[in-house]
């Protein structure tokens, strides 16, 4: 999943890189609260947009975009996120590791743009 419609994430905002190995467990419980964590994060004072993909093996990479490190932290701290963040654990993920870093410099690339 790629959100085209946010524009890319300027120098100095923050990126997020969630990279976590899915379990086979609860699927459809797995799909609704990463869809709700989407749209509560799209809510987010400083939220810029989000990249993500996973591939059949349950190996997943999500890139959530911040305006800086305060709106970032914010997100972590959020009762929903954070309450969803534990189940996560317990059920959903076998492993996961999470990487902030700061945006220098963004580009994209279209075919026949």
């Amino acid at each position: 999943m790629s959100d085209a419609a946010f524009p890319l994430p300027p120098a100095g905002a923050i990126a997020v890189i969630f990279v976590a190995q899915r379990t086979a467990d609860d699927e459809p419980g797995y799909a609704a609260a990463a869809a709700a964590m989407d749209a509560l994060a799209a809510r987010q004072p400083g939220y810029l947009g989000i990249d993500g993909t996973r591939g059949p093996d349950g190996l997943g990479i999500t890139v959530s975009y911040w305006a800086d490190e305060a709106s970032a932290l914010a997100w972590k701290a959020e009762a929903d996120h954070a309450g969803v963040r534990d189940i996560g654990r317990e059920r959903w993920y076998s492993h996961y590791r999470l990487i902030v870093a700061q945006v220098t410099r963004a580009y994209d690339w279209v075919k026949g743009a």
